[in-house]
């Protein structure tokens, strides 16, 4: 039996010149020099029913419980999500499966939240297989109580499992953005769940708060901190779970900025301008054995480090002044690869770079002459790194991946206003996740576990 194919998405990627009558008034503003644009193909999204949650011995969270959830799965681009049931349906006792295939219903999700001592509950949560009429998956998730700050957390890291049981890949709801916001003069950290909850801010250091950067396990965060009375600038880490800042001191002058940890975590790469310039790495763990990547006499911002930890991507005005470009190196040091579109004569502006969990790929945002900026993806894993475009309105800068591989962060003006979004890179799909507020430099963290 076939599975058919509900909810019909959007499939970014190919050649730009070649996009159908359909999608050409979806262009509304593009990069030139770029080589492949975005064509829209179909690609599937299952159906997946979600029925009302019950609560078992004395549990009231039902409710709120699948609301997040489903928001979550919706969220994850994965599915068309029904959750809006027809009475007849929603009354039907146990797991009637012709009624959800005569719905269309791919997959059916049933939960209960049962009542636990202390205030806590345990979501049970059943993964049905509609078309093959059978009980997939099944699984105990424990919960805080209500009130407790990682209750979301906690539901959403349910909502993890459900994708990983339908895709056998993770979903990514048990995350967070960290981002710079100003306030007055200073400019702080803040960070919010994936879905747009809980806001709060990391920092209070009435200064200039950049380029934050997760530890690999979420843990603990880097950034660089500029004094307004001083101009210095110097990267901190913060640890999350005790509060406690660490100061890099690598012995060397001029502003030390946009920090980004190696894949295990042992090593700061990040950049130095003033009379020493370029792209170094710090020794985190040991706290010394400065080195450098790249150095010169341009300006080498924003490295990222690949996931196998062997390259570094970075950009740089190396090709001129008001030019920055996307070049990607050995992390040991070496000749850079450029990686962005540049084109002899035109006047490309591309920076923020990011390599993608996947290794595939490297996200960031550029745009030709005084054009608006747009997020970019450059396929590093294919000769000639091809470069696709995601957005095509407003304005739209610093990207950031989700540990997925498949989802992007980053900040936009609308004519509405500013915000913070996310855009998915496989169905085209673009949400907000903050409104009304000026974001910088967001980074999405890793999967947060329990």
């Amino acid at each position: 039996m076939k599975r058919r194919l509900q909810g019909m998405g959007l499939l970014a990627l190919m050649v730009a010149g070649s996009v159908p009558a359909g999608a050409a008034a979806q262009q509304r503003d593009t990069v030139p020099g770029v080589e492949l644009g975005i064509v829209y193909q179909s690609v599937a999204r299952p159906a997946l029913a979600v029925k009302p949650f019950g609560d078992a011995g004395g549990s009231a969270r039902g409710g709120a419980v699948e609301s997040i959830v489903a928001r979550d799965l919706r969220f994850s681009n994965r599915f068309t999500v029904m959750d809006s049931l027809p009475v007849s349906v929603v009354g039907a006792p146990g797991v009637d499966y012709t009624l959800f295939d005569n719905l269309g219903a791919v997959w059916l999700l049933t939960g209960s939240v049962e009542a636990g001592s202390g205030g806590g509950s345990t979501l049970v949560l059943q993964l049905h297989d509609v078309v093959y009429r059978q009980l997939k998956e099944t699984g105990r998730f424990p919960l805080p109580a209500a009130n407790d700050p990682d209750f979301r957390m906690a539901v959403h890291r349910a909502s993890d499992q459900v994708v990983r049981w339908a895709t056998g890949e993770a979903g990514v709801a048990a995350t967070r953005i960290s981002f710079s916001m100003s306030r007055d003069e200073a400019t702080e950290l803040w960070v919010v769940d994936s879905d747009g909850e809980n806001l709060r801010r990391l920092t209070n250091h009435g200064q200039i708060v950049l380029s934050p950067t997760w530890f690999p396990d979420g843990s603990r965060i880097a950034f660089s901190v500029q004094n307004l009375q001083t101009g210095e600038t110097r990267i901190r880490e913060l640890n999350l779970r005790s509060g406690r800042e660490w100061i890099m001191e690598p012995g060397r002058g001029g502003q030390h900025m946009t920090p980004a940890y190696s894949p295990d975590g042992s090593t700061l790469a990040f950049s130095i301008l003033g009379d020493t310039r370029g792209i170094f790495t710090w020794n985190v763990e040991r706290d010394c054995c400065l080195q450098a990547v790249q150095s010169g006499r341009w300006d080498d911002l924003t490295p990222s480090w690949s996931p196998d930890g062997r390259r570094i991507v970075f950009n740089s005005n190396r090709l001129g002044v008001g030019s920055p470009q996307i070049y990607v190196v050995p992390a040991g040091g070496g000749e850079p690869t450029l990686v962005s579109p540049y084109r002899f004569g035109q006047s490309g502006h591309y920076t923020s770079p990011e390599w993608s969990p996947t290794g595939d790929r490297v996200a960031f945002h550029g745009r030709i002459g005084q054009g608006r900026y747009h997020i970019l993806v450059s396929d590093v894993a294919r000769a000639g790194s091809r470069v696709a475009q995601l957005t095509f309105e407003g304005n739209n800068e610093d990207p950031s991946w989700a540990p997925d591989g498949r989802h992007i962060a980053f900040v936009g003006e609308r004519s509405y206003g500013f915000g913070l979004y996310v855009v998915d890179t496989v169905t085209g799909t673009t949400r907000p996740v903050l409104l009304g507020v000026r974001a910088k430099v967001p980074r999405w963290s890793p999967r947060l576990g329990g």
